[in-house]
């Protein structure tokens, strides 16, 4: 997977917080670009990136990977991923999640999953992964740990 050329983001301003609303990323002009759907907020202490997509897979793991990643750069300290719209997750998408984990514990950041389907909670479980993330059924729950 190409490195992004350039990551959009789409703000939103509401009294003094400011969430990101939209994100895409467009990838090197040789090649088709792409757009991850997610939604980027702070709520307290913690960005919460919130995947509006039902897949996670070969076709867009690389993107998330990148997106991640640019949040984590950008400072986040305590990072949310909410998977609650997430029917299905291959294992590039789980590898994409463990590269965001590792990059986050380089970092001295935290690093939690919100909202996990059966099928994707499965996932999980089958590859002995939710040994290793902070999983909460909720992202209200996630948010209150």
């Amino acid at each position: 997977m190409r490195k992004p050329e350039a990551l959009h983001q789409t703000l939103l301003k509401c009294g003094a917080q400011t969430y990101v609303i939209g994100i895409s990323v467009r990838g090197p002009k040789s090649s088709r670009d792409w757009t991850m759907r997610a939604a980027k907020e702070v709520r307290d202490d913690r960005t919460v990136l919130s995947i509006q997509e039902d897949r996670i897979d070969a076709h867009n793991s690389g993107e998330l990977k990148n997106l991640v990643l640019k949040t984590l750069e950008g400072g986040a300290k305590n990072v949310v991923i909410d998977l609650a719209r997430v029917q299905f997750i291959d294992s590039s998408g789980l590898g994409a999640l463990l590269s965001g984990y590792k990059n986050a514990n380089l970092r001295s950041s935290g690093f939690a999953l919100a909202g996990l389907q059966p099928r994707v909670r499965s996932m999980f479980e089958l590859t002995r992964l939710h040994r290793v993330f902070d999983i909460y059924p909720s992202l209200q729950l996630a948010l209150s740990a």
